[in-house]
């Protein structure tokens, strides 16, 4: 039995299960204060034990919502599984924002964006009608809702895994499109690891466009 400890608004590894099935568990009273990716199910509301079993060779990650800890117990050692993400491996890391000159002079940028917002897992380029936003490898943006926008992404570049409403897709192909209706779930996952290999999405929107319309409702690594 391997057991882990996940502190308030924290989430575990992102992992892929081995050949054998995984048992997962976790106390009654705690499982409607948890997200849970099980495959590629996302899920968030009437979480049972039936839902903790994660079939062999699926991806699988907790995240605790609530502001106490929360003991999870595995019947198997999860730490031989392969990791697909750590959404905290450069918390403590320092956190220079991306240089916007020195990253248009690497990447092929198209003229005409109107504003750049550079932070230091991401950078977005804004144009009239839509964001070309680029990701680090093994980095990600927050799991967050909009309640005034739908986003329409297309994936330019990389194969990332994508999160959007309750479903997971996992290192997507370029050209792929995903629509994020108002109020669903949606994230992005740059799981490569290797320098310089970013992923780029072409991000468009229907209604209200605020940067201030967003909820993050799991934000790994403190992103303000």
């Amino acid at each position: 039995m391997h057991i882990e400890k996940l502190g308030p608004n924290r989430g575990t590894l992102l992992r892929k299960n081995e050949s054998k099935s995984l048992i997962i568990d976790i106390n009654m009273k705690n499982l409607k204060n948890i997200f849970l990716i099980n495959g590629n199910r996302f899920l968030t509301d009437d979480i049972n034990s039936q839902d903790l079993k994660i079939p062999p060779n699926a991806y699988y990650m907790i995240i605790n919502r609530s502001d106490k800890e929360i003991q999870i117990s595995y019947n198997l050692d999860v730490s031989q599984h392969k990791l697909i993400y750590n959404p905290y491996k450069y918390e403590k890391a320092q956190k220079p924002k991306i240089d916007p000159v020195e990253f248009r002079e690497s990447h092929d940028i198209p003229e005409g964006f109107i504003d750049i917002l550079p932070k230091w897992y991401s950078i977005k380029f804004t144009y009239p009608d839509y964001n070309l936003i680029f990701i680090n490898p093994e980095m990600g943006i927050s799991f967050q809702i909009h309640r005034e926008r739908s986003e329409y992404w297309k994936i330019i570049k990389g194969h990332p895994i994508v999160l959007s409403g309750h479903r997971v897709y996992y290192f997507v192909d370029s050209g792929t499109h995903i629509k994020n209706p108002v109020g669903t779930y949606h994230s992005i996952i740059n799981p490569n690891t290797q320098k310089d290999q970013y992923v780029a999405i072409e991000e468009r929107w229907s209604g209200h466009f605020d940067e201030e319309d967003i909820k993050r409702v799991f934000n790994p690594n403190n992103y303000h």
